[in-house]
């Protein structure tokens, strides 16, 4: 049975894969951590991420956004004298900045789920032969959200970052088609059919 191209040799990725990555995501709390996590992975591997989870969950209470934006300096030291932390000082600070970003979105919107989720109608995107493997490192919508979250002040989301986190959320389905949680997706959720839109870096995974 297929379970996308996936590193079966690490439980809390499995499991990661099983209950989490490609559910439509809406809870503004679960979104921030799933973008700050992107952001902390920037450059190093996702193993690393899962693993060091609650580590991060210490770190930045467990992602209260409104907690992170008031953040002081005597934080960013806390956090990097926490064992096991990623030190990294500029990608702290990021996501302090960013969690600043995020509260003016759910000002503006309502929650950053409003925001985010209205780029696809409220609906999963199944991508034409995405499904059979086809997959990019990013696309024409993570381009368009990428440059205007950029605009809005956030730091550490490129558009391959950014597509990661619309595969982690659900806006994009990716699992292939023959995983169970593919199934699951689509049998419980509303989704779309589309076309490919502007895709770059594609790899052909097999199961």
């Amino acid at each position: 049975m297929s379970y996308c191209d996936w590193d079966h040799t690490s439980e809390a990725n499995i499991k990661y894969h099983d209950c989490e990555w490609g559910v439509p995501l809406h809870d503004d709390r679960k979104q921030f951590e799933f973008l700050m996590m992107e952001v902390m992975q920037c450059g190093l591997n996702w193993n690393m991420m899962i693993n060091k989870r609650d580590i991060f969950r210490r770190c930045f209470d467990d992602f209260d956004y409104d907690k992170i934006a008031a953040y002081t300096g005597n934080d960013i030291r806390r956090i990097m004298d926490t064992l096991g932390m990623i030190k990294s000082p500029r990608k702290i600070k990021a996501i302090i900045d960013n969690a600043a970003c995020f509260q003016k979105i759910r000002r503006e919107f309502g929650s950053f789920c409003n925001y985010l989720w209205a780029y696809s109608n409220n609906k999963t995107i199944l991508y034409d032969r995405h499904n059979d493997g086809y997959i990019p490192v990013s696309n024409g919508l993570s381009d368009a959200i990428s440059k205007d979250l950029k605009k809005r002040g956030f730091k550490y989301l490129g558009t391959i970052t950014v597509y990661s986190h619309l595969q982690a959320c659900g806006i994009i389905c990716d699992h292939d088609k023959n995983c169970p949680r593919y199934r699951y997706i689509t049998g419980n959720f509303p989704t779309i059919k589309k076309r490919r839109f502007k895709e770059k870096g594609i790899i052909h995974f097999t199961s």
